[in-house]
Formats: structure tokens, C-alpha cells, sequence
């Protein structure tokens, strides 16, 4: 394929990429948003669903089957995130998350027997590595269709790929290990993700309630701890690096309420084997929503559901991007009385902003503190969405 056609066919996909969020959100507003390089994430998680499946209760998961994509559901992400360090010492965070995004609620409605280039299924992918060492951040994104091979979700065998960026099985008998693979420019991964703790449900047995209406609420499953090992590249610098992973699988049609805009996500692995996620859902008032919840997974695999009330998340600093003039909180403590846990988490670095369709921050975070009560360390991600400029 020449170098031509594949830049014809990306400036293709972002354009189709563009109308589809015109369409689903119905407002001309979203164009000149899109022509500003990001929308509001509040805008883009409330669209029109009508026809699309819902998360209304709990339900039996299917493994490997649901591993895969859930394409009568509007919206589905794949999360690999992590903190690695390698054999001189140097640290990097990483994230490479593939998202899915449902053109109509009609499956298949779309294909054309006369055209391979149809889908109803659009995919992005994001790929960022945080460098600790030189306080850099690397981010990148990309968008494709999901027809003629160039991106999907497989749940038999595990594959989730966009162009050449990809998690995969490595063996035809197993889930685990998973090989994750990216690049772009002088970045890139190759690592591989092997068996950790069992999978954890969100929320009620994976049921994961985020807003008052019925149906606005996912499906939300995740492996907290995960050992990694593989190479990261950087220039012309190549790394053999280890560490700690965590994935997150996440499916549904209309996840934020009405009155909210937002959220605050963490996810830390401790030094004592103690696994924790929490999230705050921010409303338009600043309040917290009632339907934030969070997670315990203890070491030896057992976990226990964290509500409203059982935690609090205070923020201690603040950060300004240059690029997109956005303030977002930059280090917290996180208290869990029931737990006996009181942490102090801290960006790794602070500029860990994605400029990308959907503005946000996402990166590598320290930790250390206590729990149960003695000292610990730890490491993590942080994910901040719906923040605006000031």
C-alpha cells in the first residue's frame, strides 16, 4: 500500500470518525469542538441510544466469549495500564487502550455483500508512555473501521487490534499471556502480560451503576495485578523492563447521567498485596455523585465493594496544562477508614495530559501511606475526564 493511499485512507477514517460523533450527538457544536482537537467528554458519553442493549442489572459473564466485543452495545474500551522499570533502574508508565463505538443498533445492519470497506463498527486506540527520568510524555491516537481486517475484537482467541497496535494471546490454549504491541515514531512496547490475580466484577457482581436513569450503567470487569515484562523503545534507546499491570474491560450504551460530567479514577497496587479502585463521578454542580463506587481486592484474591461514604478522595495540588489551558487536580489523599488506609497518591510526572478527540488525564502515579495499619508504598494510574478550561 502506498504511502499515499494510507494517508487518503487515515484523513477517510477521521472524517467519517467526525460525522459519526456529529450524528450521534445531533448539535452543530460538536464540529467546531472537533475542529478545537478535543469535545467535551460529558457530550460524548450522553448521544442518542435508542435501539442500542443496556446495562440494567447484573449478569452472567461468559469467559472467553466475553473477552470479546459486545457490539449490540454502543460504547466498549479495553485498558492496559502500567508501571514498569527496567534493569538500570529507569521507570515508565504505559497505557494502550482500544475503544469501540457502535454506528447503528442494528448489528450487521450495514453490510453490503458487494462492499468489504462497510462496517458499523468504529474503532480508536490510544498509546501513551510516560518517561520519568526526562519528566516526558508521549501520547498518540488512531481510528479505523472495523472491516477488512484493519481493526476488531475477538473473544476466541483474545485479540483486540487496530492496524499494527494490538493485544493478543500469545498460545492457542490459554487466555493468559497477552502480548501487547504498539508504536509510534520514535516510541514503542512490546510486552508481555501474564497471569495475576482472578478477574474482579465492579459494582454489583459487574454491574456497574453510574447514573439515576435505568441503563445508565456498564458492564465492568478488570485483573488488578497482572505481572508484565518485554521492551520499550525510545529513540534509539531500548529497555528491558518489568513491573505491574492492570486491565480493565468495559461495556455500554449510556454510562454518565444527566447531571454529570465527569470523573476521577484510580487504580493502585500496594506493597502488601492489597489491590484498590475507586472512582469519583462529578456532577455539574461540582458535588459527587451517589452512585461512585470503588473496590478492596486483598491479596490472596478475595475482594469486597467499597460505597459512597466509605471513602473520601481530597486533593492536595493542582496542575495547569500549557497546551490545552485545563487545571486538573495533581495529588490527593485517599482515606478508607474501614480499611485502615491512608495514601498519599502522586503523579510520577506531572504534564500526563492526552491532546487527543477527547481531552483528558491519564497517567502513572506513586503512592505510599498506610494500610492496615503499617507503612506501604505502591503504584498506580489516574484517570481524569470532563475537566474544561479555565
Amino acid at each position: 500500500m502506498s504511502s499515499l493511499f494510507r494517508k487518503v485512507l487515515y484523513l477517510s477514517v477521521l472524517f467519517m470518525f467526525g460525522m459519526l460523533v456529529a450524528f450521534f450527538l445531533r448539535t452543530p457544536d460538536v464540529l467546531r469542538e472537533m475542529e478545537n482537537d478535543s469535545m467535551p467528554l460529558s457530550k460524548a458519553m450522553k448521544s442518542d441510544t435508542t435501539g442500542y442493549e443496556r446495562a440494567t442489572g447484573p449478569t452472567d459473564f461468559s469467559f472467553p466469549e466475553d473477552h470479546g466485543a459486545h457490539p449490540t452495545f454502543k460504547t466498549e474500551w479495553w485498558y492496559y495500564t502500567g508501571n514498569v522499570i527496567g534493569t538500570d533502574g529507569r521507570r515508565f508508565g504505559f497505557q494502550l487502550t482500544f475503544f469501540r463505538s457502535a454506528l447503528s443498533p442494528m448489528v450487521g445492519i450495514s453490510d453490503d455483500p458487494e462492499s468489504d470497506w462497510i462496517s458499523d463498527q468504529l474503532y480508536m486506540a490510544h498509546f501513551s508512555m510516560s518517561d520519568v527520568e526526562n519528566e516526558t510524555f508521549y501520547a498518540s491516537e488512531r481510528f479505523s473501521r472495523g472491516s477488512l481486517g484493519l481493526a476488531g475484537a475477538e473473544g476466541i482467541p483474545y485479540r483486540i487490534w487496530l492496524d499494527d497496535w494490538s493485544a493478543e494471546q500469545v498460545s492457542e490454549a490459554s487466555f493468559f499471556p497477552i502480548r501487547l504491541i504498539a508504536s509510534e515514531g520514535d516510541v514503542s512496547l512490546d510486552l508481555v502480560v501474564d497471569e495475576g490475580k482472578p478477574a474482579v466484577y465492579q459494582g454489583d457482581r459487574g454491574y456497574d451503576q453510574k447514573g439515576d436513569d435505568p441503563g445508565n450503567a456498564s458492564y465492568y470487569y478488570s485483573f488488578t495485578r497482572l505481572p508484565v515484562d518485554g521492551t520499550i523503545s525510545i529513540g534509539e534507546e531500548r529497555f528491558v523492563v518489568s513491573g505491574q499491570a492492570w486491565k480493565d474491560h468495559e461495556w455500554s450504551t449510556s454510562a454518565l447521567g444527566e447531571a454529570e460530567v465527569g470523573w476521577d479514577w484510580f487504580s493502585l497496587q500496594l506493597s502488601d498485596g492489597r489491590d484498590l479502585m475507586v472512582y469519583s463521578l462529578r456532577q455539574n454542580d461540582g458535588s459527587e455523585s451517589r452512585h461512585a463506587v470503588g473496590m478492596v481486592h486483598d491479596e490472596n484474591g478475595t475482594s469486597r465493594r467499597l460505597n459512597v461514604g466509605e471513602y473520601t478522595i481530597e486533593t492536595n495540588a493542582n496542575w495547569t496544562s500549557p497546551k490545552s489551558g485545563i487545571t486538573y487536580p495533581s495529588r490527593w489523599t485517599l482515606s478508607i477508614p474501614s480499611e485502615s488506609v491512608e495514601l498519599e497518591i502522586t503523579p510520577r510526572i506531572p504534564n500526563q495530559e492526552l491532546n487527543v478527540t477527547i481531552q483528558y488525564w491519564e497517567g502513572a502515579v506513586s503512592v505510599e501511606g498506610i494500610s492496615n495499619g503499617s507503612p506501604v508504598t505502591g503504584s498506580g494510574f489516574v484517570e481524569l475526564t470532563g475537566y474544561q478550561p479555565n
